[in-house]
């Protein structure tokens, strides 16, 4: 038999804080009787531990990990500037420090949630238990919190001397240092405002090469032909390519173009998968339903099928091995048409591969000479001083360029680092220059520009960037996904007067400045929608990964071994088993990108595997169930689970995700959820959630306690008497600044006016309906994009009030005048869409200096439209103009010739007469493939002429 009291002894002892009119109740009620002269001085001993627990300790943890992350980046900067490999006792000790770090990150999260969670009541039995597991919990991370602070102060008294250099400074030691750089203020701001996008037709030295593959392509002979370009890494490859691929001649010489990036390692299956969709998509019919599941011979026949008298151009895009066209070749057609594949690879060994089978001409691209270098260099350094060095650095300019080999990623990115140097002084830009030193030959651009300007970042934007290692080599990644999931893992610091999305954007901005992270497309106001990072930039991503215990990736090749602490999990495999070899509870985020899925019985187990998860994301394959115990993971803040395949339905979420008090992002995407639980208002930190006709019925009474949604996206409404009550409840979100609500009715117009205008931080809206919303009158201050689906009749007098709109889209509004009038007087709309039936009036007319700003145009469906008329001195600025089922015109616009920066035109589904009139024999208005430098046409089934 144990003794009671020795028992009691070592129960209390370990107790979390409790306080004395709560503790003695239990230990009465529930515990062994005993004296209460014994328990008093554990009880005394217990509560002097609580006090100083909750805020000087979580802050002061705070401050250590700030210390000890800012001292990692710099050990490591040291590491990677010795000439030899740096000492394994360094790293070790990094190890040991990061190992750290992760444990006081874990620390503060479990203590912050515990603390906001409410205490249960310890007066009733249920309540006592649970109240004493709460408590013993707390004190069990106040435990933790004084043996890691022990650990990290042994670590500091070993590293006092200067046998390894290997120092810690409190953040006040540190000082300026805590920032890699010593940004100008004006400048940064001024960078962070401009525009970053550089096009392809910007980067310089290019013209010759494109020309000269441009005749290879368009003028060479009629037998298919394997045109490469060859050389290294970093030199502009696929920027070249890219050039020729959008060129006005290619455009027009195949009616076909297809790109597709290889990289390394490379699956054939998926290679081939996506070849086949876009074939499928430029064709206007719908891939095959099994596509998923067909092996490599069924895809070879399947591409060659497709491509049978077609004359096309296909780019492969950073081709690594020289098996690859042996991989390939069966799928290609000849059909003497003179269809061509464009390949870029850093090897010659792979150009000369195609020999056996096809006709091969080569380029080896050259580098910039020096007046093209410093003509680039200027372009990123210089961009706010209209591309001009000022007088007192054009010597230390040359200086720096002529370091670069005339590799044009090197010269943008050292461009884009100096863009934030001091311009005033020469000191600053001298000393950069002495510290550019040619490194190990192999990896010549990776070491000797790309590790010094990711160490001239502070630590929170090397964490942005480093997080482009969970995503595979190439891939293109939205900018909004991305930035949700920085804020997830906390790597944006508040800035006041800015929300964390728009301090995050910032940091996007910086490193796009800086040539790290490319811009792939650009939305109307010059903003990036997807970016990725060059392959050479990844390569160091992955190597900083491995030193920094930043991420693991499990590859199909089992690349990546997970030894260690993982905090990031990349999952790039269709294996089944996958969880075999994945048990780690220290996982804070898995991802799986595209075009991988999950199979649900995976997803099953995160919930019990990944408790400590914050960010999930993946596409699922087949049926989505949602794990029921999903409340389980209460530091969730990122949850993306969609299907592979639009349409696909969750039956239910969990009621339990209203447990998961720390979501910030719910992202189902197109998947269909039946049931939306109403426990789903509990989560006051969402601020994003978006899913497929998301019906809010049974949330009508809480939604509206929901005040920390920024965005709420494809909301739809059923015809249901309550409705009225949704809509009037989302009136109390007035921090929402996209929504998208569907199935509206003419008798929810009062109501709904009524409730976005009290949403004064509104800037994307839609609204669509299939009734009159003549009704509809709105006020928002910050509107930016508004798409309004329904009757109209007349343009609505609040819309030209919007003084700050650059998107309008209409659609099925019947307006029965020309819109244009009411329209111009907006200064900054940069594009209008005019849908199906938006307007049903036979012309309309674009006067003298109408629209001054205007870029895109879209008349989509407008079937009582006869004629187009443009006035010289209107739409100056216009670059994208389609006209799409315009069954009634016969001719294009009149005054089209005064359209100068026209770039894009796009031709579909128009009378015969009007087709007629762009033929190759003398139609009438042929004159505009001169004038544009892309024109599209097609004919009424989609397909290309």
């Amino acid at each position: 038999m144990c003794d009671p009291c020795a028992t009691v002894d070592s129960c209390v002892r370990d107790l979390l804080p409790l306080a004395r009119d709560h503790l003695l109740p239990v230990a009465r009620k529930y515990l062994f009787p005993i004296a209460l002269d014994h328990l008093l001085p554990i009880l005394k001993e217990t509560v002097n531990m609580i006090r100083g627990v909750p805020n000087d300790k979580i802050a002061e943890m705070k401050n250590e990990l700030e210390t000890i992350e800012e001292f990692i980046h710099q050990t490591d900067k040291m590491a990677d500037a010795e000439e030899a490999n740096p000492s394994d006792e360094t790293r070790k000790k990094i190890k040991q420090l990061i190992e750290a770090s992760f444990r006081i990150q874990d620390l503060i999260d479990e203590y912050i949630i515990r603390e906001e969670q409410q205490l249960p009541d310890p007066g009733c039995a249920a309540g006592a238990s649970d109240y004493v597991k709460t408590k013993m919990l707390r004190l069990q991370i106040a435990h933790d919190i004084q043996n890691i602070k022990s650990q990290i102060n042994e670590m500091k008294d070993m590293s006092t001397g200067q046998d390894h250099g290997f120092q810690i400074k409190s953040s006040s030691e540190q000082g300026s240092s805590s920032s890699a750089i010593n940004l100008n203020a004006t400048l940064l701001q001024n960078l962070r405002k401009a525009p970053f996008y550089m096009k392809e037709a910007d980067v310089v030295g290019f013209e010759k090469p494109r020309d000269k593959l441009v005749d290879w392509l368009v003028k060479g002979r009629d037998e298919f032909t394997v045109v490469s370009v060859v050389a290294m890494g970093g030199q502009g490859k696929t920027t070249l390519a890219r050039k020729v691929f959008d060129s006005k001649e290619v455009m027009e010489h195949f009616g076909y173009r297809v790109w597709i990036t290889v990289s390394q390692p490379y699956n054939i299956e998926e290679l081939l998968r996506k070849l086949l969709k876009e074939l499928c998509e430029q064709q206007k019919v719908n891939p095959l339903q099994n596509i998923q599941e067909m092996n490599k011979e069924s895809l070879l026949k399947g591409v060659r099928y497709y491509l049978e008298e077609k004359r096309y151009v296909v780019v492969f895009d950073d081709v690594w091995e020289k098996s690859f066209w042996a991989d390939i070749k069966y799928a290609m057609s000849d059909n003497q048409k003179g269809c061509r594949i464009l390949m870029t690879t850093r090897n010659m060994d792979v150009a000369t591969s195609c020999r056996e089978s096809s006709f091969v001409e080569i380029h080896e691209l050259k580098r910039l000479e020096d007046e093209q270098s410093l003509k680039l260099f200027n372009k990123k350094a210089f961009f706010d001083l209209d591309e001009v060095c000022p007088v007192n650095l054009i010597d230390i300019s040359s200086k720096i360029v002529k370091k670069c080999g005339g590799l044009p990623l090197a010269i943008v990115v050292i461009g884009g680092q100096l863009s934030c140097k001091n311009r005033n002084t020469i000191h600053e830009w001298d000393k950069f220059n002495e510290n550019i030193k040619p490194k190990l030959k192999k990896d010549f651009v990776i070491n000797t520009f790309l590790v010094p300007s990711y160490h001239d970042l502070s630590y929170n934007l090397k964490s942005c960037l480093l997080y482009f290692g969970i995503y595979p080599e190439d891939c293109e990644v939205k900018s909004k996904r991305l930035i949700r999931q920085w804020i997830a893992e906390g790597f944006i610091k508040e800035e006041e007067g800015m929300t964390l999305e728009e301090v995050a954007e910032g940091y996007l901005t910086e490193l796009i400045h800086r040539s790290l992270v490319q811009v792939v497309s650009i939305n109307i106001r010059g903003r990036a929608q997807f970016c990725r990072v060059h392959d050479l930039v990844h390569n160091m991503i992955l190597k900083k990964c491995e030193d920094l215990s930043f991420c693991k990736n499990i590859s199909e090749d089992g690349q990546s071994a997970l030894n260690g602490i993982v905090r990031r999990l990349s999952i790039r495999t269709y294996s089944d088993n996958i969880m075999e070899s994945i048990e780690s509870s220290q996982v804070r985020s898995l991802l799986v990108p595209r075009p991988y899925t999950l199979d649900e019985s995976v997803v099953r187990q995160i919930t019990t595997k990944y408790r400590l998860l914050k960010v999930f994301d993946a596409e699922l394959a087949g049926e989505i169930k949602v794990p029921e115990d999903l409340g389980s993971l209460n530091h969730l803040k990122y949850f993306s689970i969609k299907a592979a395949e639009h349409g696909t339905a969750v039956t239910a979420l969990p009621k339990s995700i209203g447990m998961l008090e720390n979501l910030e992002t719910l992202d189902l995407g197109y998947t269909l959820v039946f049931d939306i639980p109403k426990e789903i208002c509990k989560l006051r930190k969402l601020r994003h959630f978006l899913g497929c006709e998301l019906n809010l019925v049974q949330l009508k009474d809480d939604i509206g306690g929901m005040t920390s949604l920024q965005t709420l996206w494809r909301v739809c409404l059923n015809e249901n008497d309550e409705d009225i009550e949704v809509i009037e409840e989302l009136g109390k979100l007035k921090q929402l600044k996209e929504f998208n609500l569907r199935g509206v009715m003419g008798k929810h117009m009062s109501v709904l006016s009524s409730s976005i205008n009290k949403m004064q931080q509104m800037e994307n809206l839609s609204i669509d309906s299939d009734e009159d919303i003549t009704d509809l009158e709105l006020n928002l201050p910050k509107l930016r994009s508004l798409a309004l689906a329904g009757l109209l009749v007349k343009l609505p007098e609040w819309i030209p009030k919007h003084q700050n709109l650059f998107q309008l889209r209409l659609y099925a509004s019947k307006l029965t005048e020309d819109p244009m009038k009411l329209l111009k007087s907006m200064p900054n709309l940069l594009s209008i869409t005019l849908g199906v039936d938006a307007y049903v009036g036979e012309t309309l007319h674009f006067q003298n200096e109408w629209f001054k700003n205007l870029k895109e145009l879209y008349l989509l469906g407008l079937h009582d439209l006869k004629s187009i008329l443009i006035d010289q001195g209107a739409l100056p600025s216009l670059e994208k103009l389609s006209l799409l089922r315009g069954h009634r015109l016969r001719r294009f616009p009149i005054g089209i010739q005064h359209l100068k920066k026209l770039e894009d035109l796009s031709i579909a589904s128009t009378s015969e007469e009007f087709t007629a009139n762009f033929l190759l024999n003398g139609g009438k208005d042929h004159w505009i493939f001169k004038q544009v430098p892309s024109v599209q046409i097609y004919d009424v089934n989609g397909k290309s002429i």
